[in-house]
């Protein structure tokens, strides 16, 4: 009886260790990524508006800090063996800003600041880079907002090269980019006291940028 009972409790473990096995979920697939302290692959890469924004933070009474986005970026970004040859084209559709406060954003839509109305986009265009330390990058492009077309010098880095999780998708290549300007230098915050712009010579507005963009290949 003992030895059944021993039988017995021995093919209930087995099924059970089976059943366990049977059960177990597989493990999730791993993203591959490949990090980057240069530059991607010479070509033509179209930036992904869903997975790039452009944040932007200003400062408010020389004490406080506002910060918003824009939700829409477009363009491409064109990357060439030789440095010099390297270029950028973006626009930003300024009605997808967005602070999280309705009313600040339609105030910042009205023509004391982006002037929506009368101008939907802003531009930033370049062409030409160098290189100021292992892994940043620096363009001289022209930003051209509210009418008034300004150079600012963007400081960028590469992320890296990932493949993309849909199917028969390019890989695509990620950067983020630093900037500084003065809201006054592009016509804007006009109404705004003089002690609250400060010293026109520092940048009153801070930009950050995350870009994705998709992979063609290489130009010839």
């Amino acid at each position: 009886m003992h030895d059944l009972f021993g039988v017995s409790a021995l093919l209930l473990a087995t099924y059970a260790m089976s059943w366990t096995f049977a059960v177990a979920e597989p493990p999730a697939p791993v993203q591959k990524s490949v990090k980057a302290d240069a530059l991607p692959a010479p070509g033509t890469y179209k930036i992904d508006p869903a997975h790039s924004f452009a944040y932007f933070s200003a400062w408010h009474h020389l004490v406080g800090r506002v910060r918003g986005r824009f939700d829409k970026v477009t363009g491409t970004i064109t990357v060439s063996p030789d440095p010099a040859a390297c270029s950028v084209d973006v626009t930003i559709d300024v009605s997808t800003i967005s602070t999280q406060i309705s009313k600040r954003d339609e105030d910042l839509r009205g023509d004391a600041y982006f002037d929506v109305k009368k101008f939907l986009t802003m531009t930033y265009q370049g062409r030409g880079i160098h290189r100021i330390s292992s892994d940043l990058w620096r363009m001289d492009g022209s930003l051209t907002m509210h009418g008034v077309t300004r150079v600012v010098p963007l400081t960028f880095k590469f992320n890296g090269t990932f493949s993309d999780t849909e199917p028969n998708e390019p890989a695509r290549v990620a950067f983020h980019g630093t900037a500084g300007l003065k809201r006054a230098a592009f016509g804007m915050g006009a109404r705004d006291n003089a002690s609250e712009v400060g010293d026109s010579t520092v940048p009153d507005v801070d930009i950050e940028i995350d870009v994705e963009a998709d992979a063609n290949p290489a130009t010839p």
